[in-house]
Order: C-alpha cells, then structure tokens, then sequence
C-alpha cells in the first residue's frame, strides 16, 4: 500500500486548488518582471534611461511588496474568522482581475497602481492557502505536502516565462503591444477562483474553532471596548507566549524575502545588461531572460521539494541555515563574475535552489508557531510584514544601479542581507516532531 493511500479525495482536492492558487500567484506576480523594462520603456518614452527605467521599476516593485504585505496581512486575519476556502477563492479573483487590468494602464503611476491591488489578491493567497493546506493534513504528511505546495511557486515561473516566450512573438507579427499583451494572459486565473469557492471545504480544526467562537460569541478576552477584531487579533501575535516566535519568524521572512526580490527578481534586467554589451538583438534578448528564469526555477523547484524532508531529517533551524548559506555565497559568485550566457545559466538552477528553494521553510515552520485561532493570522503577518520591510530592496537596488553603474554590482551588495536571516536563527524555536498547536 502506497503511503499517500490514506489521503481522503476532500485533502487531494485541497492540496490541488491550493497548488495551482500557487502556480497562478507565481505566474501573475512574475509576468511583469518579464515585461517590467518593456512596459516602462513604452510607458515612459525611448528617452527613458537605463537609470530611470531602474529607478521606476524599483518603486513598481517596491509598492508591489507593500500591497502583498497588506493584502496577506489582511486576508490572513479574515481566513480566520470566516474561513480559508472562501479567503483563498477570493483572493485569487483579485489578483487575476488586476494583472489583466495592468494592461490598459496609460502611465507608469497607472501601472504601479494596478500592480499594487494586484499584490493585495497575491498576499491573500498565500495566507489562506497554506494554512487551508497545513490544516487539512496529518502531521506525518504536513512538511511534504507544504513543500509540494512551495514548489507551485518555481511552476508559476516557467508558466511566466512561457507565457512571455510564445505570446511577446505572436503579439509583434499581429501589431499588438506585446508588454500589455503578457499581462492580459494573467486574467485566466480569475476562472479558476469559482472552483475554488464551489469545491473546497473549510478544514475540520478551523471549523472546531469557529465553533467555539460562535458559542463563546463575543467575551471581554476577544473584544475590549468593542475596538476592532483586527486590530486586537494581531495584537495577540505580541503577547508574551507568541512575541518571540512573531519577532523571529518575521526577521527570517524579511531577509529571505530582501534576498528574491533585491537579487534574483533582477535576472531578466542582469541578462539584458550582459547581452546587449554583445549587440544581441531585442527578440532574442526576450527569448534569452525568458530561458533564464525557466533555468533558474529548474533548481528553485527541486529546492521546494528538498526542503521539507531536509528539514525532517535535520530540523528546521538547521535547514534554513543551509539555504541561508548558499543564498549568500551563490549571489555574489553568480551576478559579479559571471559574463557569458551560457555560465549564466549554467550557475541560475544552483542559485534558485537555496535563494528561491527556502521559501518552503515557511508554510512549515510558520504554521508550526502559532494556535489555529490565529495561524492565518500569524503566518500572515510574519510572511507579509516581513515583506513591508522587504519593500526597501528593490528601491535599493535600482538606487545602486544608477549609483554603481550595473545591475551585477547592485545585486551584489544587497545580497548581503542573508547574514539578517543567519543570526535571526540564534533566537528560533526547533519545532520538529511537534504537532501543529491546537
């Protein structure tokens, strides 16, 4: 008998809607990266330098992570008090509906703005659906089954980089402009988000707390000066039994968070600045960003995978310190030395494993932290405010562009972040063995 026999139809369906909420989120979240210095240039005229499309692309990117933030925050907290199904199939709506949106935009502030609701429906997915997921599992299936969910993410980057490889060329031979063209495809996921809500039920640990907040209604330890559920909810995440594990789990969020998107979320740019001191012509630079992502994910999803069986093997805090490490040597090894494509990509899979592979840590180990009542609410906040801090490192790193002169001299000072995220794991918790806490 298989090991996965036991697994009801109910957590298959689980884990697939939740796994392809995740591929579609990647997917709308990185086309613009694909797009970012095309949409810009069309947007901000062929006068627009290389330092300016950098700075602009930076603030873009920047509100993007701000608007993720708020949005996981915010869908995190309502996961827990009306459900995870209904939060998740909500929260992907929004983020289709805006990618597509994002295409009609006239303006780079337009273009910003819509990338910001788009980032409110992206934040939202992730806090639902992990904590749907983690919730809907046995403990002996929990880290594997989240990894499998993290590895939609590096999915989502080929279906990006894919989408980028056949559509930029269609659209140019059929006069349509191809940046906003890329952009109408991530509308599709909107689809799936009625399946979401018409097929995938609340997990049993959630409606047992539900429960006991219905008879319970509404106490003088839930609500105080009948000031806002929200508000007091998070306020919880800082009480002294939770304040530690809020404080260390965001810290680890932030650096690892720092690291994508300061680092790795420049490649396509970094490609674009090594090819074109080679005269490269424009349609093969957009073919050779797109085979780069796709070669950066090959590693980024065996990365999710590991993960979580490394992590049952040698705990979580150890895990995160290996991918900590890598992350930090790999970076400046990659975008400061190399200068041919084809070292480039031979380089893109060993970075994406650790830099992209660690955000599998954190549907494990941040739902391990903290109670049900507030778990959605905790990994939310830790994952989302995390990135709030993170916002920073796109704004830098387009400052240092134009202050340094390249993208590979950039990327390469803020790589320096991880060493947040290695001291951070002095203060963590081990959870492994443990259950989730009820």
């Amino acid at each position: 008998m298989s090991k996965f026999d036991k697994i009801t139809r109910q957590q298959w369906l689980v884990l697939s809607a939740a796994w392809l909420g995740w591929v579609f989120d990647s997917m709308d979240s990185t086309i613009f990266a694909m797009v970012m210095s095309s949409s810009l240039q069309d947007l901000m005229g062929r006068t627009a330098s290389k330092a300016d499309i950098a700075s602009h692309g930076g603030i873009i990117l920047a509100i993007f992570l701000v608007g993720w933030a708020l949005g996981g925050t915010l869908f995190g907290t309502l996961a827990d008090y009306f459900g995870r199904s209904k939060t998740l199939a909500i929260s992907i709506l929004i983020y289709a509906v805006f990618t597509g949106v994002a295409a009609l935009s006239q303006s780079w502030e337009q273009l910003a703005f819509f990338r910001f609701l788009t980032a409110l429906g992206i934040g939202g997915e992730w806090a639902a659906g992990s904590a749907l997921v983690a919730e809907s599992f046995p403990d002996r299936y929990r880290t594997k089954v989240l990894s499998i969910i993290q590895s939609a993410w590096g999915t989502g980057f080929f279906l990006a980089a894919l989408v980028n490889l056949l559509v930029v060329p269609w659209a140019s031979a059929h006069q349509f402009t191809p940046w906003r063209a890329v952009l109408i495809i991530g509308i599709l996921p909107a689809l799936f988000a009625a399946f979401v809500r018409e097929k995938v039920r609340e997990p049993e640990k959630w409606l047992k707390v539900q429960k006991k907040r219905e008879n319970l209604k509404l106490s003088e330890t839930s609500i105080v000066n009948n000031k806002d559920l929200t508000v007091l909810t998070l306020k919880q995440l800082f009480w002294p039994e939770l304040r530690r594990d809020t404080i260390v789990g965001t810290l680890l969020a932030f650096s690892a968070i720092f690291g994508l998107w300061a680092v790795t979320n420049w490649t396509p740019s970094f490609v674009e600045e090594l090819l074109r001191v080679h005269q490269t012509s424009e349609a093969l630079i957009s073919n050779y960003k797109s085979y780069a992502i796709m070669a950066l994910n090959l590693g980024a999803i065996l990365g999710y995978v590991v993960f979580g069986p490394i992590a049952d093997r040698l705990g979580r805090k150890n895990t995160f310190l290996i991918f900590f490490l890598g992350s930090l040597l790999l970076a400046p090894a990659i975008f400061y030395n190399v200068t041919n494509y084809t070292t480039l990509l031979l380089l893109l899979p060993v970075l994406g494993f650790f830099n992209n592979g660690i955000f599998s840590g954190f549907p494990i180990y941040l739902a391990e932290l903290f109670p049900t009542r507030l778990r959605a609410t905790g990994q939310g906040f830790c994952f989302n405010f995390g990135r709030i801090l993170a916002a920073s490192g796109p704004l830098f790193t387009g400052f240092l562009v134009s202050s340094l002169g390249s993208y590979a001299k950039a990327v390469t000072a803020v790589s320096m972040i991880y060493i947040v995220g290695i001291i951070t794991l002095f203060w963590a918790r081990e959870t492994k063995g443990k259950p989730l806490p009820d």
